[in-house]
């Protein structure tokens, strides 16, 4: 039995007070990243949909608090349009669908939930390429650029969606398309160092890898922390709903590359190699990914093994709480100094509703909630 830290109840309730007040100015929307204190809004459509009516859950899982479920159910019906209608859902329909029906339906047993969640699934598995064995990540960005040869590190996320699906359905279809990318990521995507690329390029029409590409991070050889954060967590949820061992194995790799990278106040750089005079800000939602995945590690290691990986993951989050939160202002994140996109420049030192989610997660894994959305 992990001892209760003093800081974690104290952290829950900042907390749920904040999102109680929040909420009310957000509604049924989709947040994205905060500007001047403000969140700005996305379209249903835009792949962190799903991360604000994930949080609600998260704390009306605890607090039953109505107006949060209320909320969280008017932001999943808004997905309907784009479930049905809208012409360019990509492999993020697992983040998408995972924390709004998964989450109603593991939590409350909605029968709509399952129903579109289970149509998420459908849908994502389309997109399996049998000749590469991965999951097609983006549609083109813009007219004439081809992305059909295209796998990402963060997709490793959405494979429980599939994984659910085999739950439900007792159809193996999908936990096997989960598998094949999984294996593919082992082979293409991890680095003996434990490092992770972010973007790997195949030839759509054989299968064959092409190249890796820098995406996010500084360069295809760098070490984007949120990239290996994905992959931590990831990699451990594969070995959770497959029990085999090599997903489990490479995770600790992964774990001990990330650790070993850590800062003093063990918030990662947005990207950990980089060459001098590159500048360097935090990730805070990378930091609080990888502690979600660090407490699932270590309840999944040895007894051994697992200090190491639940001290790391309360570390990350106990810092995120003391040095990157903001509770008497007037800032709706919850944690600051969060890194969406350097390389183009997109949210370079803001709150992210990714960051705000995992961190909630993670705190609610502490506080004992240990069924995952996931």
């Amino acid at each position: 039995m992990i001892e209760q830290l003093p800081w974690v109840e104290e952290a829950w309730e900042q907390v749920t007070i904040k999102i109680g007040k929040t909420s009310k100015r957000i509604g049924a929307n989709f947040p994205h990243a905060s500007q001047n204190g403000k969140y700005t809004l996305e379209e249903p459509y835009w792949w962190t949909a799903g991360f604000w009516p994930g949080l609600l859950w998260q704390v009306y899982r605890d607090t039953q608090d109505e107006s949060l479920k209320q909320t969280a159910e008017k932001c999943e019906e808004k997905l309907d349009k784009v479930q049905n209608d809208y012409y360019r859902l990509d492999h993020d329909m697992g983040f998408m669908w995972t924390l709004t029906s998964v989450a109603r339906y593991k939590l409350l047993g909605e029968e709509d939930s399952k129903r579109r969640a289970l149509l998420a699934a459908n849908l994502l598995m389309g997109r399996f390429n049998s000749n590469g064995n991965f999951i097609r990540a983006w549609n083109p960005w813009h007219e004439g650029e081809d992305n059909s040869g295209v796998a990402i590190i963060d997709c490793m996320m959405n494979l429980p969606l599939l994984y659910w699906a085999t739950e439900e359905t007792g159809d193996p279809r999908f936990k096997n398309v989960a598998r094949k990318h999984a294996d593919m990521v082992l082979e293409n995507f991890i680095r003996s160092d434990g490092g992770v690329h972010h973007i790997v390029r195949f030839d759509p029409e054989n299968g064959q890898r092409i190249e890796a590409l820098g995406g996010q991070g500084f360069g295809p050889d760098s070490a984007w922390s949120r990239g290996t954060a994905w992959a931590i967590y990831g990699l451990t949820l594969s070995y959770h709903y497959t029990g085999e061992a090599k997903y489990l194995e490479t995770a600790k790799r992964v774990a001990h590359f990330f650790i070993s990278h850590l800062p003093e106040d063990a918030v990662p750089d947005w990207d950990f190699r980089l060459p001098a005079g590159i500048d360097s800000p935090r990730d805070s939602s990378a930091g609080a990914i990888a502690a979600c995945g660090l407490l699932l590690l270590a309840d999944k290691v040895t007894a051994v093994e697992s200090p190491v990986y639940q001290r790391a993951g309360e570390k990350i989050l106990e810092s995120l709480y003391k040095n990157y939160s903001d509770w008497e202002g007037e800032e709706e994140g919850l944690i600051l100094h969060g890194t969406s996109h350097f390389p183009e420049g997109k949210y370079t030192d803001n709150p992210l509703i990714y960051g705000d989610y995992y961190f909630v997660e993670g705190l609610a894994r502490l506080k004992g909630y240990k069924e995952l959305f996931w």
